[in-house]
């Protein structure tokens, strides 16, 4: 059974930081976009960061500078480094992960297509 687990979310003051993390597992594929997304109240579901299996990532503009993705192949857990976190970053934060038919291929960011399997969701409230 596949299986993403998202962890580290919780309340914070404006200009903190956080660190999510989500816990692969029963996946089979050696090509895929992992990435996170969040829901703020009332809004849809937006990208925030993708990488694929070689580690190349992109962002959303507004977390620039301020967020990092990254994985760790021998945990299979991807993390989600949150910096300077503002009351706008609010939101319940998603992991997601689609395969890939080619190493190294460009993960979408803008369209939540494709992405097939899902975490529970972490909540994230910045306080200002």
């Amino acid at each position: 059974e596949v299986q993403l687990v998202e962890s580290g979310g919780g309340s914070v003051q404006a200009g903190g930081s956080l660190r999510l993390s989500c816990a692969a597992s029963g996946f089979t594929d050696s090509t895929y976009c992992m990435g996170w997304f969040r829901q703020a109240p009332g809004k849809e579901r937006e990208g925030v960061a993708v990488l694929n299996e070689a580690g190349s990532s992109t962002y959303t503009d507004s977390v620039k500078g301020r967020f990092t993705i990254s994985q760790d192949n021998a945990k299979n857990t991807l993390y989600l480094q949150m910096n300077s976190l503002k009351p706008e970053d609010t939101a319940t934060y998603y992991c997601a992960r689609r395969s890939q038919l080619f190493s190294g291929a460009h993960c979408p960011l803008q369209t939540l297509y494709g992405y097939n399997y899902w975490g529970q969701g972490t909540q994230v409230p910045v306080s200002s």
